[in-house]
């Protein structure tokens, strides 16, 4: 018997509509995505956005990587280079492509009149670390090298990403200050992947809550280090950003962190915006009361137009376009 938790009301309410994720049969979660995301694209409003893709070098010895591309048709702030959101889809590192994210990219790119990319990143378990993360740095590479026929500015790009995307988000932002990569304006994180050890407060109370729970983020974090780390493993902070020293942590762009209330991965992301914040690198925590993984898709929710409102905002202002 499910664990009764003080869900928002709008977000109860939509509960028994909202298909449940068991990664322990990966071919048959993958199939049921796949399903949900047609039909979901189908009834999809693309208007006044232009949709294309573009391949660019993958990692050395890798296929190419697909980018998603969503550009504004209608331009009121005027000619130039459009700054860029670079957005990681998530999904449990297991599950999901740049479909996953369709509406809120379209949702940006309209609001923001900013060029939103997808990057469509090879999946664990068949492509563990760090296949994953080498092809969101070749990705992001491949755009910032062709910043002037794309039309777009280099020096305005903010990383998003969702759950296991926000994860690589906050791992290609550490990767691409150790490689002297691209530079990376902002990163905004929603309910973040970071941590594989799952030993905080709400990775251990919540083993069954909707859409996500203990039992997968065990099951998601295995695929994507190739097996359970024994105990005294060292993984790479690339890999499981939680794990950062603090003080390896100085120098990354500001960060916003939003995290959903019952949900296992709550406080490791609340933990990482503490850290941020004692490395000196401006952080902003969002909680969201009554929430729980995945209620973003629930976007009739007050609490969630709220969160959706203040999120466009805060990467507006990140980018110039506030």
């Amino acid at each position: 018997m499910r664990t009764q938790h003080a869900f928002d009301p709008e977000l109860a309410a939509a509960l028994a509509l909202m298909p449940e994720v068991d990664l322990s049969d990966l071919a048959a979660a993958r199939a049921a995505q796949a399903q949900q995301l047609a039909v979901a694209l189908a009834a999809s409003d693309t208007e006044g956005v232009d949709i294309e893709e573009l391949r660019v070098p993958g990692p050395p010895g890798a296929p190419d990587v697909t980018l998603r591309l969503h550009r504004p048709r209608r331009r009121t702030r005027g000619p130039g280079p459009l700054p860029v959101v670079y957005g990681i889809h998530g999904g449990g590192f297991v599950l999901g492509s740049p479909d996953v994210d369709h509406d809120w990219n379209v949702l940006l790119c309209r609001e923001l009149e900013v060029l939103v990319v997808s990057v469509d990143y090879r999946l664990a378990p068949e492509h563990p670390y760090p296949a994953a993360l080498e092809d969101c740095y070749a990705g992001l590479c491949g755009l910032v090298d062709r910043a002037g026929p794309l039309g777009v500015r280099a020096d305005r790009i903010a990383l998003w990403g969702d759950s296991a995307g926000a994860g690589l988000a906050a791992g290609l932002t550490l990767l691409v200050r150790d490689r002297g990569g691209p530079a990376i304006r902002f990163q905004h994180l929603c309910s973040p992947a970071l941590d594989d050890r799952l030993e905080t407060p709400s990775a251990r109370l919540f083993t069954d809550t909707p859409v996500w729970n203990r039992h997968n983020a065990r099951l998601s974090w295995d695929a994507y280090l190739g097996g359970r780390p024994h105990p005294g493993a060292v993984v790479p902070v690339h890999a499981a950003p939680g794990r950062a020293p603090t003080a390896s942590l100085a120098g990354l762009p500001p960060a916003y962190i939003s995290v959903m209330e019952f949900d296992p991965l709550r406080d490791e992301g609340i933990d990482y915006a503490h850290a941020l914040a004692a490395a000196g690198v401006p952080a902003t925590i969002r909680l969201l009361p009554g929430t729980f993984h995945g209620a973003w898709a629930v976007d009739h929710a007050a609490v969630i137009q709220d969160a959706t409102r203040e999120a466009v905002s805060v990467l507006g202002t990140a980018l110039g376009r506030r």
